[in-house]
């Protein structure tokens, strides 16, 4: 008789998933069929979702976000977050990753893979100026990143959002192509709704975290916060995910179901831009000599985008039957299943990209005998 070792699943968050979370790809393929099936079928409900709106913010899909991401924000520990202000090489590379070399690359798919579909470029690139807030803290969560350090890197870069949107959005769409000798796009982009959208999708659910931590580590003390607290809430984080989805696609379920090949034409460079982002921003943190959480954290926050402020940017500017405001909506209809898609990826590249860190989820050894 021999023993031998056998290993199991990831712990930590990947490791020691509920039954929803180890079968989410299934559920969020199944909220986004629902979500397309209602929009198709049910008369009238995208007007109705479209009519609970305040400033141009769906309030149903705010609701969802927030209850997505309260859980989140309420397990970080915020007095550890001077950790991360304080990594410069960190927050550097997040800023350049995100601002230099995303919307460059969005730029370039565009243009390469929609030359002849100049409303469809124009909503990619948009896409690629509204860096993530939003879904990244789940993604992150799941693979095990720095909750810490996403935290921080997400307020950094929604400040930036703020002050450099509309600059890049001009750079991007009448400066450089004319550089190129390229078609420009004329477009005005309104401040106000980019700052609305980073208090609304950000900073609520921050102040909510922050004060939830705060007080119920004052009243009942760590141990009962993070042990008996967080348990109960952490499940609504994914019901949150879940309803907003079924909500994004019942919004869009005719557009998408009427113009498959637009779609897959947007697709694409998508795909493209979500898979190489992210791989990408993961071999260069590393190689920068980030471990594990904190190259997974850089590398899910530079990868996704602020989905809800890019649709909103380009029905405000462009109108809700755009060719922009389709290719807004095509971005979380790719980027949810692919960036869930490469949370397994990076738990897979963990240990193969960086051997001996103590950050990399452990991974239990079962006995087995034969």
């Amino acid at each position: 008789m021999t023993t031998t070792t056998a290993p199991s699943a990831p712990t930590g968050v990947a490791g020691e998933m509920s039954f929803l979370d180890r079968f989410l790809p299934v559920w969020i393929i199944a909220a986004m069929i629902l979500g397309l099936a209602l929009g198709r079928l049910v008369p009238g409900l995208n007007q109705a979702l479209e009519s609970m709106s305040v400033a141009g913010i769906s309030l149903p899909i705010a609701i969802g976000l927030l209850v997505m991401m309260y859980p989140v924000l309420a397990k970080v520990r915020y007095d550890e977050t001077r950790r991360i202000t304080a990594d410069r090489k960190l927050m550097v590379l997040s800023l350049v990753l995100n601002w230099i070399l995303g919307p460059a690359l969005m730029f370039t798919l565009a243009w390469l893979l929609l030359a002849d579909l100049p409303e469809y470029r124009t909503g990619l690139i948009i896409v690629g100026l509204a860096r993530c807030i939003a879904m990244v803290f789940i993604w992150n969560d799941l693979a095990c990143g720095d909750r810490e350090a996403a935290a921080v890197l997400v307020a950094l870069n929604s400040v930036f959002q703020v002050l450099a949107f509309g600059a890049l959005g001009w750079f991007y769409l009448q400066v450089l192509p004319s550089w190129l000798g390229l078609p420009v796009t004329s477009a005005e982009f309104s401040v106000g709704a980019i700052v609305l959208s980073v208090l609304v999708f950000l900073g609520i659910p921050l102040l909510a975290g922050f004060l939830t931590r705060t007080f119920g580590e004052r009243a009942k003390g760590r141990d009962w916060y993070e042990n008996r607290f967080l348990p109960r809430i952490g499940p609504f984080a994914m019901y949150g995910l879940l309803f907003t989805i079924v909500l994004l696609f019942a919004l869009q379920g005719e557009a998408i179901t009427s113009s498959p090949w637009d779609v897959a034409r947007i697709a694409l460079p998508l795909l493209a831009y979500f898979v190489g982002m992210f791989l990408l921003s993961l071999f260069v943190a590393r190689a920068v000599g980030l471990n594990y959480a904190k190259s997974t954290t850089v590398a899910f926050t530079a990868s996704g985008n602020n989905f809800e402020l890019a649709i909103a940017v380009a029905i405000g500017t462009f109108g809700v039957t755009s060719g922009q405001a389709l290719a807004g909506v095509v971005g979380p209809l790719i980027e949810v299943p692919v960036l869930v898609g490469l949370v397994y990826v990076s738990l897979w590249l963990a240990k193969r990209l960086f051997p001996g860190d103590p950050t990399v989820p452990a991974r239990r050894e079962q006995k087995v005998t034969a």
